[in-house]
């Protein structure tokens, strides 16, 4: 179970025939939070109460991570985009809201962009931070990277759950490398915030359940969506300029797929930004979801 003492609103709901866990909070435009990996509804712990002040925040643990539901299914039969897609798609169903504003990054921005071009009516604006996308390309695995993306490879090992699972200081041990390597500043996250995503990936079958998102990945790469590429809601993207894994040279083709979009660079950040960057990336959620609206508003009920 998640802590009930952090002061925050936790919620459960059956969802595309899981249990879903998420926090809500707040009222008024709909705003969802989407985790990557490593990830779960924490990651958003010095976003949601800023956000609230404006928006309905919810915050999910996806399928497979921390508190919520971990079907025992074969990756590509349980853990793929497409899935993923279904799930965001039956949870905004359950919130009753028609459509959202969407936040996210690493793995939930490859779940969300297949949820956007899926469902293309139900995205209103989409904010992502050093998204994985399409113009990334081969790139992935060009000699030089291969150093970053060695968990990758590792993932797909059957026994890999097993060994970062095989006690609570290994888990402790892999999850850290990740928060501190991919952040720019090394010793940014606490003893106190690390233990909260230990105690997440500690949950029977969550590093599988991770991992099996890679794995299908992999499995069924050149499988996924085979319409129009391009994602055509106002998109805001804000990339660090020291992420390790997903560097900001990569940035350069986004305008490719993403025709609507409002690009920012931000300094002396890397992969975490709403950890990293908070204020900034509260401050900036809420200019470009609240652009205009009010004016919107205005006018229609004019």
């Amino acid at each position: 179970m998640p802590p009930n003492k952090d002061g925050l609103n936790h919620q459960y709901a059956e969802i595309n025939g899981l249990q879903y866990h998420f926090v809500r909070e707040g009222a008024g435009t709909p705003l969802l939070l989407v985790h990557g990996w490593p990830g779960f509804y924490y990651e958003w712990h010095l976003n949601m109460g800023p956000l609230s002040q404006h928006f309905d925040v919810v915050a999910p643990d996806m399928r497979g991570y921390a508190y919520t539901d971990k079907p025992d299914l074969s990756p590509e039969e349980g853990y793929t985009p497409a899935v993923f897609a279904e799930d965001i798609r039956a949870m905004l169903d359950h919130l009753g809201w028609p459509k959202a504003n969407i936040v996210t990054h690493d793995f939930g921005a490859v779940w969300v962009q297949q949820f956007a071009r899926t469902y293309r009516d139900r995205v209103d604006k989409l904010v992502m931070f050093n998204p994985p996308y399409a113009g990334i390309g081969l790139r992935w695995m060009e000699m030089s990277h291969i150093p970053q993306i060695w968990y990758q490879l590792f993932h797909q090992l059957p026994w890999a759950e097993e060994l970062v699972g095989s006690s609570r200081k290994a888990t402790e041990l892999y999850v850290r490398h990740f928060l501190s390597h991919w952040s720019h500043d090394k010793a940014l996250w606490t003893d106190a915030e690390v233990g909260e995503y230990v105690e997440a990936f500690c949950q029977p079958g969550a590093i599988r359940g991770g991992f099996n998102c890679y794995r299908a990945l992999f499995r069924t790469f050149g499988q996924g969506h085979q319409g129009d590429p391009k994602i055509y809601v106002p998109t805001l993207i804000l990339w660090g300029d020291d992420d390790a894994v997903l560097p900001i040279a990569w940035s350069d083709k986004l305008g490719d797929f993403f025709p609507h979009l409002t690009f920012r660079k931000v300094e002396q950040a890397g992969h975490f930004l709403m950890r990293e960057k908070p204020d900034l990336v509260n401050q900036a959620i809420t200019e470009f979801v609240l652009e205009n609206r009010a004016r919107d508003e205005a006018l229609g009920g004019a």
